[in-house]
């Protein structure tokens, strides 16, 4: 008898699609097709692997409306934004496809008398991509495209709340051309997944998701010594210096906490604003959050969705009330949104300030619609805050002083840095984390050495 997992849409708790998980047989099937297509895979010309890469994304672009709704349904974008994926999976993959030729060129050393030296990228195998529910598409395409080019073959697991992104990645590149067994999906439980790194079938994991998924990604591969790519958690800080351009930036801090219901690894959850502009600041940013409208995410005038489900939605209501015990303030009456209510996925957006590091709020990954503002004296104070978590991710500092922020960037421990913008991921950059935001790198050039290997040649050109 097959299992099935249903997937239950946060708009109102119906089954939206439900999948037929795949059994013992259906995982061996289809590990052995990627084993035995790989070969012939990594033969072809980069070009041709360029060439079916980018009619891939052209069919999805293609597609955008359909997935936009099928997103909308399954995780509660609003209708109005979830377009957009498809656009930034555009972007990410056109980057790579164009950065491959550069990034996989052989090494060739400097010139020595009677020899040839050079190292060549070779493709690891078979790279297993586990992708979330949050950005399924931006997500996936991190890994898939850049595994593709460099000669890989992929096995793709979306999460149980979006599994028709697995299909319409596999559908786009089948009809782009992509040989059998060169791309496939799996709809898996966590045993099976679990049990697939483990079993040594697969050369490399590019996961995304919690710190504890990731600790059980990682224990399933010891012993196995194969890559793994894990891009886990954040807590992610922004501080607003004195002269920061104040529109500007709390346009900006308000749209990376609350854009995706903060649903995002790289959301800013936590905010250090300097004394002289505290009070400006958080007036503007408690108007500019009550200006949100939550509701139904298939509502075209709606800015703010429903979190993935009722259980994540209680999870921060937890963290604001603790908070509030704890002394914090609410500056958003939660009665201007009537449809937020305890044990539905739908939760007014709020800010608190006169937080600190002993609350959760502050320390914990909120993963929702809520941020913690703390006023500072100085840069100092503001750096000692923001390094202190356990993640690290990516960092924002609002400021007019480009070269002091640069230099106050410098001491930040985190993946990516940024001044005057934040919650974007630039395909030319790498995309890292430190401490517990994971391990490995993705995008940019520097993304291709994570999917393949460097294989040495020392040729002498005589005995």
């Amino acid at each position: 008898m097959s299992q099935f997992q249903d997937t239950l849409s946060p708009i109102d708790g119906s089954v939206y699609v439900s999948r037929a998980l795949a059994d013992e047989a259906q995982i061996a099937r289809v590990l052995a097709e990627a084993r035995g297509a790989q070969r012939d895979w990594a033969a072809t010309p980069l070009a041709q692997r360029q060439a079916i890469c980018t009619k891939a994304v052209a069919y999805l672009l293609a597609q955008r409306e359909d997935i936009a709704l099928e997103l909308c349904w399954m995780m509660g974008r609003p209708l109005r934004y979830a377009a957009s994926e498809v656009a930034g999976l555009a972007e990410r993959a056109s980057y790579m496809i164009a950065a491959a030729p550069a990034a996989l060129a052989p090494l060739t050393l400097a010139a020595k008398p009677g020899f040839s030296r050079y190292i060549q990228h070779e493709p690891l195998g078979l790279v297993f991509v586990i992708a979330p529910w949050n950005y399924p598409y931006l997500t996936a395409i991190n890994s898939l495209v850049p595994a593709l080019l460099a000669g890989n073959c992929v096995l793709l697991k979306h999460s149980a709340q979006t599994p028709l992104c697995a299909e319409r990645l596999y559908a786009a590149f089948e009809a782009a051309g992509l040989p059998p067994g060169v791309l496939s999906y799996l709809h898996l439980s966590h045993e099976a997944t679990t049990k697939i790194i483990a079993s040594g079938a697969v050369n490399h994991v590019a996961f995304t998701g919690s710190v504890t998924a990731g600790a059980l990604v990682e224990r399933a591969a010891a012993g196995r010594f194969i890559g793994l790519g894990l891009e886990l958690g954040g807590k992610d800080p922004a501080y607003v210096r004195p002269d920061a351009e104040l529109d500007g930036a709390v346009a900006s801090v308000v749209d990376g906490a609350f854009f995706n219901s903060g649903q995002s690894c790289c959301a800013i959850e936590r905010v250090y604003v300097h004394a002289d502009i505290y009070d400006a600041f958080v007036a503007k940013a408690v108007a500019s959050v009550k200006a949100y409208r939550l509701g139904r995410s298939d509502d075209p005038q709606t800015t703010l969705g429903p979190l993935v489900n009722a259980a994540a939605a209680d999870f921060v209501r937890g963290q604001i009330q603790e908070a509030l015990a704890r002394g914090a303030v609410a500056h958003i009456d939660e009665a201007l949104f009537p449809l937020s209510r305890p044990g539905t996925p739908y939760l007014a957006p709020q800010l608190l300030t006169r937080v600190n590091h002993g609350m959760r709020l502050m320390t914990q990954e909120s993963f929702g619609p809520v941020v913690g503002i703390m006023k500072v004296e100085d840069d100092e104070e503001a750096l000692a805050l923001m390094n202190d978590s356990e993640f690290g991710l990516s960092a924002s500092i609002f400021t007019r002083d480009i070269v002091t922020g640069i230099a106050l960037g410098e001491r930040l421990e985190t993946g990516t840095f940024f001044i005057n913008r934040c919650d974007y991921l630039d395909p030319g950059l790498a995309w890292t984390g430190v401490k517990q935001s994971g391990r490995g790198c993705s995008l940019s050039e520097l993304g291709f050495g994570y999917l393949t290997r460097p294989k040495s040649f020392h040729i002498k050109h005589r005995c």
